[in-house]
């Protein structure tokens, strides 16, 4: 036998290692549904455990705005009205019906630094930035006010200093 058919053998042998595998080990009514190849991916089996799995988030500042007006108001008009209240506030889950009657609020630095942080692939100033959605002031957490909270200069809500 020609040494040019091996590889054609360990090729069709992987191929069938593969085949074989997945019968085995993905689960038959694994399929896209509606023929949509990109986003459909799922198994039928379990769609219903998915449409009763609760949703811990509400989605979007106007559920909070209903009753936080103030916070709502002032937000919306500030530097960052693109960011949801549950990004800092956590999940509103059951809030207020069923929940707690006031969401955590992380004071911390940290929290803050979650997006404000200076990294070295991110520009440092606005003059820097690229044009986009999202224009972040970036501090270098060892240099800025390294023992202070950043809620003691400045409102979050107004995204500005505190009057």
């Amino acid at each position: 036998m020609s040494h040019a058919w091996r590889p054609l053998f360990v090729v069709i042998g992987l191929l069938a290692v593969v085949f074989i595998g997945r019968a085995v080990f993905v689960p038959s009514d694994f399929s896209a549904k509606n023929g949509d190849y990109k986003y459909q991916w799922h198994r039928e089996g379990n769609e219903d455990d998915w449409k009763n799995f609760k949703v811990k988030y509400k989605g979007g500042k106007e559920y909070c705005g209903e009753c936080h007006d103030d916070e709502f108001t002032w937000i919306s008009a500030s530097k960052h009205a693109n960011v949801q209240c549950e990004n800092c506030h956590g999940p509103a889950l059951g809030h207020p019906e069923e929940g707690p009657e006031k969401l955590a609020i992380d004071r911390s630095r940290d929290l803050c630094l979650r997006c404000h942080a200076k990294l070295p692939y991110r520009p440092t100033t606005y003059n820097e930035l690229p044009s986009g959605p999202i224009r972040l002031a970036m501090q270098d957490p060892d240099e800025h006010n390294t023992d202070v909270e950043c809620v003691e200069c400045h409102d979050v809500h107004k995204a500005d200093f505190k009057e």
